[in-house]
Order: structure tokens, then sequence, then C-alpha cells
């Protein structure tokens, strides 16, 4: 089978497949390190090479205080030697309680933190997790930009960021003369559109940045997994939220057009959502995220299916906002 094609993330010189594994499953549904270490292998084996982690990841699991993520992904890379040459590693700053917000000293002292969890000399791409607008821009910036200079961190990407902000963010970089954030992930997906489309997507396309998208299945509704009330109790708490903010007219328009085309295509629902956000020019990759190495096999289908254009206008058309 033949490797996905590269794409340029921003300007960031970083080159990443049109898929990146999120790692918020790792010490929360996956938590031994030989599970991790078959889903990171598989991962890398089908040609793909940005890992997605935080250092908050996965502070919400009970027992856990955050890092875990980070760990596991640490103990890979030292049991697989050579294998950080063909990974990119994106982490991020500013929303765990142990080292909230964005001012110098804690950047500071979280990427020194992140890098040890990590077993790592450089954090390819270093994400501010959320605003933060008690601390200034250019301070932030300069933070960052230290951690460049450094060594610490290849290029610097923003996450949550609201479009006004983001933008400030940018015309800060330039009038500075301070690196800027190359790429920007936001929540977006098939069912999640306005919210980027809107006022993003836009700015993102303009200013030249790449887009790595979370919620990219909409918590698994547009894997087709959520159909009836009924389909709630597949996953506890998390499934009544899902089938409460999804199953709706919309959201059951936008199954049908799934199924259409993944029955043309030979495909599943899946795969058709993720290829679709893979084909939207200011796309550079979906984030995915899968528990076992079959079912992340599956996902990573979506990178080798091309929906035509008749495809896109029904799936557009079903999910409009």
């Amino acid at each position: 089978m033949s490797s996905p094609s590269y794409r340029a993330l921003g300007r960031s010189g970083l080159s990443i497949a049109p898929l990146v594994f999120g790692a918020n499953v790792f010490g929360w549904s996956v938590k031994e390190p030989a599970e991790v270490a078959a889903l990171l292998d598989a991962f890398v084996d089908g040609g793909f090479n940005m890992i997605d982690t935080a250092d908050m990841y996965s502070s919400w699991v009970p027992g856990n205080q955050g890092g875990e993520s980070e760990a596991l992904i640490g103990q890979w890379l030292k049991q697989r030697g050579g294998k950080r040459d063909q990974v990119l590693i994106a982490t991020k700053v500013g929303k765990w309680a142990e080292r909230p917000g964005l001012s110098p000293d804690n950047i500071e002292a979280a990427v020194d933190a992140s890098l040890q969890r990590l077993g790592i000399d450089t954090i390819d791409l270093y994400q501010a997790h959320e605003d933060d607008p008690s601390i200034p821009l250019e301070a932030t910036l300069g933070a960052l930009a230290r951690l460049v200079e450094k060594g610490k961190v290849r290029a610097i990407g923003a996450s949550n960021y609201q479009a006004r902000r983001l933008a400030d963010a940018l015309g800060a970089s330039g009038t500075q003369a301070l690196p800027r954030y190359e790429s920007l992930q936001p929540e977006y997906n098939l069912y999640d559109r306005a919210g980027y489309e809107a006022e993003l997507e836009p700015l993102v396309q303009r200013e030249g940045l790449g887009v790595i998208s979370y919620y990219s299945l909409a918590s698994g509704f547009l894997s087709g997994k959520y159909r009836t009330d009924a389909d709630a109790g597949k996953s506890g708490a998390r499934g009544e939220q899902v089938v409460q903010r999804y199953l709706n007219p919309r959201g059951q328009r936008i199954l049908a057009a799934l199924d259409q085309v993944a029955a043309a295509q030979s495909a599943s629902p899946a795969q058709v959502a993720l290829a679709w956000l893979i084909a939207r020019p200011s796309v550079t990759a979906p984030i995915v995220s899968a528990t076992t190495p079959a079912q992340l096999r599956e996902i990573l289908g979506a990178a080798r299916l091309r929906l035509s254009e008749a495809d896109i206008a029904a799936l557009d058309d079903a999910s409009a906002p």
C-alpha cells in the first residue's frame, strides 16, 4: 500500500501526512505501553508521521495527574530508537491545572517538563492550548521565540483561538519580528462547521496557516455509531452527550449523506467524514484517535479515499450550517 502524500504545515517547514494521531487516548482508554506501541507502530508503518498530545493529557482520568500521554509516547520513542526521525511530535501548553496559562515563566517550565517526559531534545510543534487574555500576546510570543532560539521548539501553533485574537497574535509577530503561529487547531467536522468557516477559515487561508482540526468525527457520531436514542448506552455518559448534541434532523441528514457516499465509494462513514475534511482546501490534516490497531487502520484508509465533486456537494448540502 502506497504512503499518503505529505502536506506543508503553514510556513513552518514541517511536512505532515493528511491525518494526525490524537494521543489524548493515551493514559485514558489506552493505558498499557504495549497497546500504545501497537498503535503508534501501525500509524508510522502506514506512512503517517505527526503525533499530537498535550501536557494535560490525560489529567481528567481518576488517579491521573497529567503528563501520562507524553510519558507513554516517550517510552515508545525510547523503545523504538530510530523512530524519532520518522515522527513529528506536537504538544501543547496552557490548559493544564498544574501549569496553567501562557506566562513566560510557565511556558519555560512547561516545555522543559514536556521534553523530559517525551525524552526528546526538540518539540516539532509547540502549541498554545488555549488563549490566555491575561498575558500580553507579545510576552507569550517572546517566550516561545526564546524556545525556538534555544532549539527546544521548531515551530509554534495555536489551539482554540478566536479569529480576532489569532489575527492580533499574527500582527504582533510581524511588528515585533517574533516567530508566528504557523498552525491552528480548531474544532471542525462535518457537523460543527459554522464556528470555523465563518471567520477562522478566511483568516488561515489569507495568512497561509496550517490547520489540524480536532473532534474530526464529532465524538464518534460521524462514524454512524449513534443512530437512535438507544445507542446512547453504547458509551455511557459520553454516548448520552453525543446523542443529545448531534442526533437531530440535521444530524440524521448528515448520516444519510455519509451512508450514501460510503456505499458508492465502498468505504465506511468515518472514512468519508474524514475524507471530506482532508479535501477541504484550508485543512492540512484532521486529528484522529483509535484504541486498537484494527480500528486505526480502518480510519487511516480515509487518506486514500478520493471524493468526487458530487460526493462533496452532497455532504456540503446535507451539513450546511
